[in-house]
């Protein structure tokens, strides 16, 4: 075939318009036949030469061969579109899906106004030094939000915005005309509302004053509305909520199953108000229990494609801060008509067991009920009621105690994880300032109620991942949480072995059983939020998605949540999809609850940002008092900049600057989790335990720094 490639200058011009076909057509994986086709080339001989090039071309790294004979360009076309990760520098990464291996690094001049999160457009060139392809943004497709929270600066004829966002690099001009009243110094949301393309700083007008800088209310708002949570429900959704009626009609009950007679209660936090779950205990005549596990039945009054369901879906969830509940839903809902309170009746959707005593499942039924809750019980009664074995309905929860540890011991024999989180929780005072910081247990009372959840949740999701065959399996809203990349497992077993843990990575089930045996034996040691935060941070995250698959944490091969529809909306979409597959419906369009599905997550994700900014807000206030006094710490995080030391006796994390520590020039050993000093090789490691002083608290960036004590 060599003959035919006589004229390398043609065999050029051929080879850039091969290239090119692939470049028109996306990418799309194509063969020599189809390459000619789109080529308009008929002519066997030169449909040769063609197969040639691609050959050719796969060879030197042009292209690579998917298939035998099908062929694909390895550097994709020059335009790509991702998302701006900005940095400290006002540099920024495009995070692009897995187009190219890094990310692509953007110069702060070529940026072109795009801000953190943007969905950008990014010219890519062709040459570009270091591991990182380099670009500029030519087209910003999605702002990721306009709106920012921060402070007001008044001048005579203008004012500014300073936002509190650290990854926002611009401030906010303000004509004085849009401030609303909003005073030098005050605390506000701003929203961006132009930004001619010659002008420096955007354009924005104070959209809400959240008050004066350093009050608790003022901060905690700021940080909902910075994560992009509402600080309250619009009219029309309250009205809705209000037009509710709370008769519960004949005609309704005929249609549930009456569960008005059996023995209920609710086990939830001493200081909750909304109680999206009960339980309901019985003995059968043939020796077994029947155990309901009662969820309210939001999906009834709140129908598809109201104010009411559009909100709802829009929050994604309830955003728990240190001091308040923000809740999905407006009250009259969240702890009116939906919450299990006791001694009324209430409409619920319920999953319901036949259990022998080894709390195997006999017999399981789903479906719309009525129940009357004859009890309310904080954790802290039923554990009580546990260990005296004494008390209200004694006999029930000690039974269900019973059933529930062999519903656990059987989830972790099947290789579940059980990640046991110190969790720090404040005394406030009237003033919401914190007072005292104490950890929270999770003991029996806390398991019962969350393994009888965790049963329900699986239950439903294999009920509904049985229906329909092959292509034409039910659309469901699946929990489902990936196997962890073996490099991340491999390096966080390498660094448990340094306090004396081994990992077994073999197995999905013996890493499992070694990270069980690990979480046990770090319980109450000084290490054990450093290994169980590291553990944590090596898994996947789970997700919300149509795409049944496992849940690699608890070991199950169908999981959804199914067990708190007034805090979650997918737990919404969970009830209403069953309810429409109990009554015959068919399966429900996959790519609409898939949209849905990435909202929640990220919504999801949102929450759970605002919660962990509200618990460092409050760290640092708690600490304001306390500069010049010294504490043991252990090391809870190294980055180039420093090390993070979370205080022993409080669970406080505050930083430790690399430039602060003068004995030494210290530098990162990413690998190891680890600081080492140039000279001296003085080593300071993830878990290492130290005394630190606390040099300086900054409130408003939720910043607390500690100085070493040698």
């Amino acid at each position: 075939m060599s003959k035919k490639k006589n004229n390398s200058s043609i065999n050029q011009v051929l080879t850039q318009m091969v290239l090119d076909i692939f470049e028109q057509n996306g990418n799309t994986p194509l063969n020599y036949k189809q390459v000619s086709a789109k080529l308009n080339v008929r002519d066997p001989e030169a449909r040769e030469i063609i197969f040639d090039i691609l050959k050719d071309e796969s060879k030197k790294g042009g292209l690579k061969e998917l298939t035998p004979g099908k062929f694909q360009l390895l550097v994709l076309k020059t335009f790509i579109e991702g998302v701006v990760d900005m940095t400290n520098d006002g540099s920024a990464f495009i995070v692009t899906n897995d187009e190219f291996e890094n990310d692509i690094f953007v110069a702060p001049r070529k940026l072109r106004n795009a801000l953190n999160g943007d969905k950008v457009k990014v010219y890519v060139y062709a040459k570009s030094k270091g591991k990182n392809k380099e670009g500029e943004v030519i087209e910003i497709i999605e702002r990721a939000k306009m709106e920012f929270t921060g402070i007001v600066k008044l001048s005579e004829r203008f004012a500014f915005f300073i936002p509190d966002d650290r990854k926002m690099m611009h401030d906010i001009f303000i004509p004085l005309s849009d401030l609303n009243g909003a005073k030098n110094g005050i605390k506000a949301i701003a929203e961006i509302t132009d930004w001619p393309a010659e002008a420096k700083n955007p354009i924005g007008r104070i959209k809400q004053i959240l008050g004066v800088q350093g009050e608790n209310d003022t901060e905690m708002n700021a940080i909902l509305a910075e994560y992009g949570f509402p600080l309250s429900f619009p009219a029309e959704v309250e009205h809705e909520s209000e037009e509710i009626s709370d008769m519960i009609t004949k005609e309704e009950i005929a249609k549930r199953r009456d569960f008005r007679n059996t023995t209920t209660f609710t086990i939830d936090p001493f200081d909750a108000k909304d109680f999206d779950d009960a339980l309901s205990f019985k003995q059968l005549e043939n020796g077994n229990y029947e155990v309901g596990v009662h969820i309210a039945d939001v999906s009834h009054y709140i129908k598809p494609d109201s104010a009411l369901d559009k909100e709802a879906d829009e929050r994604g969830t309830s955003v728990y801060l240190v001091d308040r509940v923000i809740p999905m839903l407006p009250e009259r809902l969240s702890n009116g008509l939906c919450s299990l309170r006791p001694k009324e009746d209430k409409l619920c959707f319920s999953a319901v067991f036949e259990m022998n005593e080894e709390a195997h499942i006999i017999t399981e039924w789903f479906g719309k009920t009525i129940i009357h809750s004859d009890r309310r019980f904080a954790y802290e009664e039923v554990q009580e009621v546990i260990e005296t074995k004494t008390g209200d309905f004694t006999y029930e929860i000690l039974k269900l105690n019973a059933l529930a540890h062999k519903l656990r011991d059987r989830k972790f024999k099947n290789g579940a994880i059980s990640f046991e989180t110190t969790e720090v929780k404040f005394k406030l005072d009237e003033t919401g300032k914190p007072v005292g910081v104490y950890v929270k247990e999770r003991k029996d009372a806390h398991k019962l109620i969350e393994d009888f959840m965790l049963l329900a949740n699986k239950k439903v999701a294999e009920y509904v991942s049985k229906m329909g065959k092959g292509k034409h399996k039910y659309t469901f809203v699946y929990r489902v949480h990936d196997t962890p990349k073996p490099e991340a497992l491999a390096n966080f077993a390498q660094f448990a072995a340094r306090f004396g843990y081994k990992i077994n990575t073999k197995s999905d089930k013996e890493t499992a059983k070694s990270l069980n045996y690990l979480m046990e034996d770090v319980e109450g040691k000084k290490e054990q939020n450093v290994l169980t935060q590291l553990a944590i941070r090596s898994m996947a995250k789970a997700i919300y998605t149509t795409k049944s698959s496992s849940h690699y944490g608890l070991a199950f091969d169908h999981y959804t949540h199914f067990t708190s529809p007034i805090r979650r909306y997918p737990d919404v979409m969970v009830h209403r999809l069953l309810f429409h597959y109990l009554n015959g419906g068919q399966s429900a369009n996959a790519e609409h609850y898939e949209k849905l599905c990435q909202h929640s997550s990220q919504m999801e994700k949102k929450a759970s940002d605002a919660e962990r900014a509200s618990i460092k807000y409050k760290q640092a206030e708690f600490l304001k008092d306390q500069v010049g006094n010294v504490y043991s710490g252990v090391i809870s995080g190294v980055t180039e900049w420093g090390m993070y030391v979370e205080i022993i006796e409080n669970k406080c994390e505050g930083m430790i600057r690399l430039r602060d520590i003068s004995d030494d020039f210290y530098t990162l050993d990413e690998k190891n989790y680890a600081i080492i000093g140039q000279r001296k090789k003085k080593v300071y490691q993830l878990g290492d335990e130290v005394k630190i002083r606390v040099k300086n608290v900054d409130l408003t960036k939720k910043q607390i720094d500690f100085s070493l004590v040698s």
